[in-house]
């Protein structure tokens, strides 16, 4: 772990509900570090969906292609083999061999179809990853599936994470219940082009897959892709959902389901930013009058990634300036004299000068908090976009600067 909790993090792990046909276990396999929790094995019920978003990454990891070419429309049962320490990632040939070899070796295990086997990995890329000391341990994961044992799972998937993330929701169908669950890693090396870093959502509504698999990516866009922490996509990127079927509810095509699946994984990507490697800040950038909202987003974006403002608000400084400055250069279409800024409900900035009503003490009285919100309004449009993003500490190049020590 990263040294201190992030003073963001939730009060404590939540408490999240069993998933009728679904099973997890948890241990240390000496992936990268002793006596760590490391290795985490989900079993999921004959019957199951599953459906995934990936990185776009060109140097994506060996476990992300191999999950890519799996996932399908098949409804059986699945695993999903996650460890942490080694991300398999630029690793070649060898690299493929070690996914094969696990997914072997959890077929020999589980029984389950070594196609229906999807791994992932996430760590130090560049290194061979020591999958024999993962299949040494298969026959002791097997063996330990518990059906209240996803907190072990949360744990085993962290590697610069302070605190486990997990987030639930029951939604109501046709008077039955469904439930949902998720968890997810991710700290560092956070600006999504898929989803975040490693994220693991399951149900025991049924749910038909193809129908799954576009719910899924929608959702993502509106959630796991309006998050960064310092701009950089990481080569393992990966959003596993299953829905186990046992609740006998069909939720395909439900707007109750979707939007509770959505909930679960706006929470989670929050927990993500919350968790940005040294943050002391959860940022909030409203853009709105945009010409489109995709100028709308990459003004959002530009501002969220700018180490300008970043460090801006790590040193509580409302330097609106260096919005003027992100919004200039995103690309967007944009008129200084239309453009207005605010941090929280104080008006900063407008018609091209700093508000008449503007207060330095009232601003630097706001960015004292722990959650700030900025607005910028173009003046241009209808167009909308949201992000979300942390500040910028020393603690941030403390922790890579030590990564691989």
């Amino acid at each position: 772990m990263a040294g201190p909790v992030s003073p963001l993090a939730p009060a404590a792990f939540p408490a999240l509900p069993e998933i009728a046909g679904l099973r997890f276990a948890s241990l240390a396999a000496g992936v990268r570090y002793a006596n760590r929790t490391d290795v985490m094995l989900a079993e999921l019920a004959e019957g199951s969906a599953v459906a995934g978003v990936f990185t776009r990454s060109s140097t994506r990891s060996a476990p992300v292609r191999d999950c890519e070419a799996k996932i399908g429309t098949q409804t059986s049962r699945a695993a999903f083999l996650v460890n942490s320490g080694n991300s398999n990632a630029f690793t070649g040939a060898a690299g493929e061999r070690s996914v094969a070899e696990i997914c072997a070796a959890v077929a020999q295990a589980t029984g389950i179809d070594a196609d229906r086997v999807y791994t992932s990995s996430t760590g130090v890329i560049g290194e061979p990853l020591p999958h024999e000391r993962i299949v040494a341990k298969l026959g002791e994961l097997n063996a330990a599936l518990d059906p209240s044992g996803i907190e072990g799972a949360a744990r085993a998937i962290m590697t610069t994470d302070t605190f486990p993330k997990g987030a639930t929701e029951t939604v109501e169908i046709g008077g039955r219940e469904v439930k949902i669950v998720g968890i997810a890693k991710g700290s560092g090396m956070i600006a999504p082009d898929m989803a975040t870093m490693l994220v693991y959502i399951f149900t025991d509504a049924k749910h038909d897959q193809p129908a799954l698999q576009s719910l899924l990516r929608e959702i993502t866009d509106r959630t796991f892709n309006c998050i960064t922490v310092d701009s950089d996509t990481s080569t393992s990127d990966t959003l596993l959902m299953a829905a186990t079927g046992a609740s006998g509810v069909d939720a395909t095509g439900n707007s109750d389901f979707a939007a509770g699946l959505e909930r679960v994984m706006l929470d989670l990507a929050h927990q993500v930013v919350r968790d940005g490697e040294g943050a002391t800040k959860f940022v909030e950038i409203r853009v709105t009058g945009a010409a489109s909202d995709a100028d709308a987003r990459k003004v959002a974006m530009a501002t969220a990634n700018s180490p300008l403002v970043k460090t801006a608000i790590a040193g509580e400084d409302p330097n609106w300036g260096r919005v003027v400055m992100a919004v200039g250069k995103s690309g967007a279409e944009a008129d200084r004299d239309r453009l207005s800024i605010r941090f929280g409900d104080l008006l900063v900035a407008e018609k091209g000068w700093v508000s008449p009503s503007y207060s330095e003490e009232k601003a630097a009285a706001y960015m004292k908090g722990d959650e700030i919100v900025i607005a910028v309004d173009l003046g241009l449009g209808t167009g909308e976009a949201v992000a979300w993003t942390c500040d910028l500490t020393h603690r941030y190049i403390e922790i890579n600067a030590d990564y691989r020590s």
